[in-house]
């Protein structure tokens, strides 16, 4: 199957032209050079020499190269190269296409249009690693029936510098027709005038050489080539390699990336957030797997270490906090105990006993020897179990994109990224390979999953699908060719852990691209790829659907746009045609953080690699505003108007002096109601809103000019009405329990028995879609799923002094509700889980045993609530948010908290019946065993004109009561005894009512009448 190419695609169509028209007005043109030089002809006696070579040659000015590229860049939205940017040595353009779109594509057709067009017909094409100059040439060989198709079947050489090959040089130089070299920049980046280590030597490239008559690196400086700069980031990252390209004599050179540290130049921008709104990539969806309940004993992270401020290490551990372990990281320093500071048993000996810093080497030591790494994790989960789940559930998602996509031609691949070689394929001693942990692991998941009787529709006609299992799968690795130790003469081939961009990765990637096609055919059985770092660059599959990154803890990352970036483009059916759609091309992405962690990174990564700046205008970005069409042609607004534009829109407070979108811009945007200079018409007002809406996003604003102060209303506040009320209510209390403790130990015990529920710990597999705009990255979470941990517990802790610290109880009564409950089984399932739900249940009985033995007594006169706080209280609320006017109580407006406290606010001041109300301050309390208790309102109820009630109120949502939680019901139960204490002392009819709306609280008065 070979994959079919669309020459009309209208971006890629954008991108050649934004090359070619940089030379329009270049006529079509050639020189000649004498291909043997002085000396050679001088030293073989020969007086001259007719073999001729041949090299581009460029006739336009710099004028009007400028002029022809700032046109270019005006129709592309794109800021303006100024005279100093465009200089004749130093013509240098640059062209932004995100992975996935076409990139090397658009510049073999970019190269075909310079040959049609000009004549030129030297070209170089530059490479930064061994993996991306393997994928060069394959798309070059992919490319060749198409492109001779296109361009009249011409005659071209493509082929890769090799220096033991140095007569396709002098090719490259003499033949009149176009010539393609692909060539790493380690090939000629070391040179004799750079040299410092005397033990290494120039390139050949650099050297004399008598075959050609020239060094090789000359004869290409004759030819004046195009230069092609395959990810310059990576390609001329240093001086030297700058130094390096330009020495080639370039008559241009042109850069292609998706990720440019320099815009040299910029004619063409597709960036990630141009390609995912067009849908010419992937859309991409983050699956990530965590724990639940774990029966963990001492988990410890370290995440980071520090010589600054003296040695310290950060480290994340589990701490008790009110009968609940939770993650905190925590600043460690020598001889710092885990133990004091995590409050649990399980990090004795976990005393800091050394902090090394050195970078590379970091860790810290405890005194029991344990030695944790950086990003090293102890005592957590079986890091195993959570791969076999990251292998389980990439399976399952490849077979459901099977059931989707197969029916529609389209080949499904999966590709996993390992640590080690080791963990996938291994050797016994006579060399023979066997499957690694990783390996195992997925056969097994692999085999338990295509039995589900969902995917019986994929295996019909399938006998043995255990060898389906072994089939499906297989690892490209670099090869080490060792010797067997019994036999000298005897070689294996073994497999090893590279960078990707050593020698021995040349096998590597020859291999996997030369079934880059291959396995988009449903007659390659393969479909699941497990590979090392080797292909973290340089090489992609469309079918590539899902992506699981399996690495052990500490193991160094790969960036998210990097793993992300080798299954981008779109997916390829059968006949070797692109398929168009979000609904086909979804990109899954196992993750090994949460994906708001991977979102968050994703969005940095993209700002540091792109440039992209998520939510902020540039001054260019209004300058391909069309304004009019003239001869069919388009007439642009331009820079100067742009960034006219931008400089008023910074004046009115719209964007700050960087770009950075502000609140009142949005603001206006939702009101609709942008303010433009005069001059502007509505046709160029609609083009700019539309710009303007794309970059400030959908966020949500809070106005600060809405916040206000809320005064006193003197007229309610000096009431008799509201003094009244406020007697009745102002009383401090002191409390007393007593309950029966032999009652306590048999509720809780019964209650443990019957409700406390204690399972396995739990994998949650949680899955989010990415949306990506240029206000930032959005996620849209979607479905999960559970998994459970087979997890032996190893360590049982000391339950009785766990529950006894955190209740208070006795060691005696802890001992007892235990062994009434009769759950103690439980317990060794997942210890932490049984004592978190004991402490729940105890502490719950506790609080209702103490508020069914609670006793009141009001302390005196002389300890209470002054009604002149309320003038000493600065209450604040926002207009058209949480405030409304009031004309009953004593502030001019009610600052509500719910809709509950809303509406009852409303009601009380259209009832006639109530005089006054208050809602109740923060600072009015009630002590209460359970934490103190703040009632929601105060009210004066009038019946007949004549009698007046006296209520507290607590609004607690609609559902009643019963549906509290403990803890509340405990506090209102208690605040009903200290009113009715007040009731009793003072003589006076004041009670506390739980309502849910105004017809619960008349009913409640009614009842007291």
């Amino acid at each position: 199957m070979k994959i079919k190419f669309d020459s009309n695609l209208s971006f890629q169509q954008e991108a050649i032209s934004a090359i070619v028209d940089i030379f329009k007005g270049q006529e079509v043109c050639a020189s000649n050079f004498t291909v043997f030089s002085p000396e050679y002809l001088a030293k073989n006696r020969l007086l001259e020499f007719t073999q001729l070579g041949y090299a581009n040659k460029l006739q336009l000015s710099e004028a009007q190269i400028l002029e022809n590229l700032q046109k270019i860049q005006l129709r592309n939205g794109l800021r303006p190269s100024v005279k100093e940017e465009v200089a004749k040595e130093n013509y240098d353009f640059s062209i932004e296409m995100e992975t996935g779109t076409g990139k090397t594509y658009v510049y073999l057709r970019t190269m075909m249009e310079l040959n049609k067009n000009f004549g030129f017909t030297k070209f170089i094409i530059v490479v930064p690693s061994i993996p991306i100059k393997e994928g060069v040439y394959k798309s070059l060989e992919m490319t060749e029936s198409h492109l001779k198709e296109l361009y009249n079947n011409i005659n071209y050489k493509y082929f890769i510098y090799d220096s033991s090959r140095l007569n396709e040089i002098r090719d490259f130089a003499t033949n009149d027709q176009l010539q393609i070299m692909v060539i790493n920049i380690d090939a000629f980046r070391r040179s004799f005038e750079n040299i410092q280590d005397e033990s290494k030597q120039a390139n050949i490239i650099h050297r004399y050489n008598d075959k050609l008559g020239y060094k090789p690196l000359t004869l290409i400086q004759e030819t004046k080539p195009v230069v092609i700069i395959d990810e310059p980031q990576s390609t001329i990252s240093t001086d030297l390699a700058k130094r390096a390209v330009k020495n080639l004599n370039p008559l241009f050179m042109i850069r292609y990336s998706a990720t440019h540290r320099d815009h040299v130049n910029l004619v063409f921008k597709l960036d990630a957030v141009d390609a995912y709104n067009r849908q010419l990539v992937k859309q991409i969806e983050v699956a990530t797997v965590s724990t639940m309940d774990t029966p963990d004993a001492a988990y410890l992270k370290l995440l980071s270490v520090d010589n600054r401020n003296g040695i310290s290490a950060k480290v994340e551990l589990d701490i008790m906090q009110g009968g609940r372990l939770q993650k905190r990281s925590k600043q460690v320093r020598k001889n710092d105990d885990l133990l004091q500071i995590a409050n649990r048993q399980e990090y004795e000996g976990f005393q800091v006993y050394d902090i090394y810093t050195a970078q590379g080497y970091e860790y810290i030591e405890f005194i029991n020897g344990k030695i944790l790494k950086l990003g090293e994790v102890y005592g957590s989960l079986d890091d195993l179990q959570i791969k076999r789940f990251q292998i389980r559930k990439t399976i399952e998602e490849h077979l459901e994109k099977e059931l989707l996509l197969n029916p529609r031609g389209i080949k499904v691949l999966s590709l996993f990224f390992i640590d080690a070689v080791k963990n996938y394929r291994i050797y016994d001693d006579e060399g023979n390979t066997q499957n690694g942990i990783y390996a195992k692991i997925f056969e097994e998941e692999y085999k338990n999953t295509i039995r589900k009787l969902k995917y019986h529709i994929l295996f019909e006609g399938i006998r043995d699908l255990d060898a389906e299992a072994i089939q499906v799968h297989n690892g490209y690795f670099s090869i080490d060719k060792r010797t067997k130790a019994s036999n000298k003469k005897e070689k294996f081939e073994y497999y090893k852990d590279t960078s990707g961009n050593t020698k021995a990765d040349e096998d590597t990637f020859n291999l996997i691209m030369k079934d880059k096609e291959k396995l988009l055919s449903f007659d390659s059985k393969l479909r699941f790829i497990f590979s090392h770092s080797a292909l973290k660059e340089g090489w992609d599959n469309p079918n590539v659907f899902q992506i699981c990154t399996l690495k052990e803890a500490g193991a160094s990352e790969i960036r998210r746009r990097q793993e992300i970036g080798r299954g981008l483009r779109l997916s390829v059916n059968q006949d070797g045609e692109r398929v168009q759609g979000f609904d086909v091309n979804t990109l899954t992405v196992m993750a090994s953080e949460s994906y708001e962690a991977f979102v968050d990174n994703l969005q940095k990564e993209m700002e540091e690699d792109t440039g992209i700046r998520f939510g902020f205008l540039q001054d260019h970005a209004f300058s391909s505003v069309v304004v009019d069409i003239v001869d069919n042609e388009p007439e642009y607004w331009g820079h100067k108007n742009s960034q006219a534009l931008f400089d008023f829109f910074t004046l009115k407070g719209y964007i700050d002096t960087r770009g950075k979108v502000l609140d009142t811009l949005r603001e206006d945007l939702r009101e609709e109601n942008i303010t433009f200079p005069e001059e502007y018409d509505k046709h160029i007002q609609n083009q700019i809103i539309g710009i303007l809406k794309q970059v400030a996003g959908k966020l949500e604003i809070k106005k600060n000019e809405d916040r206000v102060p809320i005064s006193i209303n003197k007229e309610v506040f000096l009431s008799e009405d509201f003094k009244s009320l406020w007697d009745k209510i102002k009383h401090k209390t002191t409390y007393a329990v007593n309950f029966d403790s032999q009652q306590l130990i048999k509720a809780c015990a019964s209650h443990i028995s019957k409700r406390l529920v204690v399972s396995r710990g739990k994998l949650i597999y949680k899955k989010a879609r990415i949306g990506i705009g240029i206000e930032g990255i959005t996620m849209h979470e979607g479905e999960t799923s559970i998994g459970i941990i087979d997890q032996k517990v190893e360590f049982l802790p000391d339950i009785v002094g766990y529950l006894q610290n955190e209740t208070q109880l006795t060691r005696r009564s802890i001992v007892e509700i235990l062994r009434q409950s009769g759950k103690l089984e439980l317990f060794k399932i997942n210890p932490q889980k049984f004592i978190e739900g004991c402490i729940d249940i105890i502490n719950e009985q506790m609080r209702l045993h103490i508020v069914d033995g609670i006793v009141y007594t009001r302390i005196g006169d002389h300890e209470c609530y002054s009604q002149e706080l309320f003038q000493n209280e600065q209450l604040t609320g926002y207009l058209h948010s949480n405030m409304l006017v009031s004309s009953k109580s004593p502030y001019e407006h009610i600052v509500y908290d719910s809709h509950v406290e809303s509406d009852l606010a409303r009601e009380f001041e259209r009832n006639n019946n109530v005089k006054v109300y208050a809602k109740l301050p923060a600072w009015f309390k009630i002590d209460t065993p359970l934490g103190t208790y703040n009632p929601d309102w105060a009210v004066l109820f009038e019946l007949d004109g004549t009698e007046k009630l006296f209520f507290v109120v607590e609004s607690k949502g609609t559902m009643g009561y019963d549906f509290l939680r403990p803890a509340e019901q405990g506090k209102i139960a208690c605040g009903k005894q200290h009113f009715h204490e007040l009731a009793s002392s003072t003589g006076s009819n004041i009670r506390l009512e739980h309502v849910s709306n105004i017809d619960d609280f008349i009913n409640a008065a009614l009842q007291n009448h």
